[in-house]
């Protein structure tokens, strides 16, 4: 602020007004006019970000531990009606897959096997019970260990298709390293066993064996004679033989649910919007901004796809524009009266 002082001369008849401004904060006689120290001009863009492009991967983290001898479920490959086999008591662990069902179409079987390693753990579905794809009919157990990680509904619908692209982490431990999946990651409901069939005597030279099911095929070893308990939406997964594994410890799986190579991206920062459509301001060579839509990709929590409204030559703008308070432009794309960023002072006659 400053003061202003009259003084009145008289030359040659004439009062003449001199008007003396005296600066009374800071030093006397001088007026500072720079503005605050490290900021920018109103309206100028403090952090930009140009799009790169890279190879981007997207990825579910599960929370797991090491289980001994976990229980996994194995579904139906096609829509039909199940029939299952009679299992003899499996006597050691299976070192081929055991058949335990088939599922019968239009007079064609499908057959069911459980893998080597694991044994049969109970029947979920009834026999001769028609079922839809992907239905789990069968349980069974794992014989040494393996890593379950329960999930939950949303984590399930991003992880059911990329099953096949798994690592695994034990904290403080080994790791990481692939863990190949067991079976389905859908809830399962309690296995039941089937009491087994009346003694007969056994079968003549080129008589069928009396554990045939009525598709056919002979009736096999498989599982223990304990039913499986009920479980919730979990993923089970081996490791490798040679990873040394201790029951109970705390374990990480990583699910890689999507790829893309050599796509534009820029900082999740810049971006307002997801799940497909989105806005980025786009600073202008003048420091004026253009908000424009973007269609969005994937993302690692990092860094976000950009599939179209961007050359990769724009400077983008962070933060990302603030999309609850929308900014109103003039003609040519400049802000105009009324946006609380970019006030217009009034200017009086």
């Amino acid at each position: 602020m400053a003061v202003r002082r009259r003084h009145w001369l008289r030359v040659g008849g004439l009062a003449l007004v001199v008007a003396v401004t005296a600066g009374v904060a800071g030093c006397a006689g001088t007026e500072s006019t720079a503005g605050p120290p490290e900021l920018a001009p109103r309206g100028e863009a403090m952090t930009t970000a140009k799009p790169t492009r890279q190879d981007l991967s997207n990825k579910v983290s599960l929370s797991g531990k090491v289980t001994l001898n976990p229980v996994f479920g194995i579904v139906a490959p096609v829509a039909g009606q199940v029939r299952y086999f009679d299992l003899r008591p499996a006597q050691g662990t299976p070192t081929k897959p055991t058949r335990v069902a088939s599922v019968w179409v239009n007079g064609k079987p499908t057959n069911v096997d459980i893998p080597a390693g694991a044994v049969f753990s109970g029947r979920l579905a009834d026999d001769k019970s028609t079922v839809a794809a992907g239905t789990p009919i069968v349980s069974a157990k794992h014989v040494g260990y393996g890593i379950v990680a329960n999930i939950d509904g949303d984590q399930a619908y991003k992880i059911t298709d990329a099953l096949t692209s798994i690592q695994a982490q034990i904290k403080n431990g080994p790791g990481p390293f692939p863990c190949t999946v067991l079976g389905t990651i859908a809830a399962l409901p309690a296995g039941t066993i089937p009491e087994p069939p009346p003694p007969t005597k056994p079968p003549a030279k080129n008589e069928p064996d009396p554990g045939a099911t009525p598709g056919g095929g002979p009736g096999r070893e498989g599982g223990g004679e304990q039913p499986s308990e009920p479980t919730g939406l979990r993923l089970v997964c081996v490791a490798p033989g040679d990873v040394k594994l201790i029951n109970g410890a705390n374990a990480t799986i990583e699910v890689v649910t999507q790829r893309a190579s050599n796509v534009l991206v820029v900082p999740v920062e810049a971006v307002a919007g997801s799940q497909g459509k989105g806005k980025v301001d786009v600073i202008r060579p003048d420091k004026t901004r253009e908000t424009r839509d973007v269609v969005l990709g994937l993302t690692d929590g990092k860094v976000i796809e950009i599939k179209s409204g961007l050359t990769g030559e724009e400077n983008i703008a962070v933060p990302a524009p603030n999309l609850t308070q929308p900014r109103p432009q003039e003609p040519g794309g400049f802000p105009g009266k009324g946006d609380p960023r970019f006030p217009v002072p009034e200017v009086t006659k």
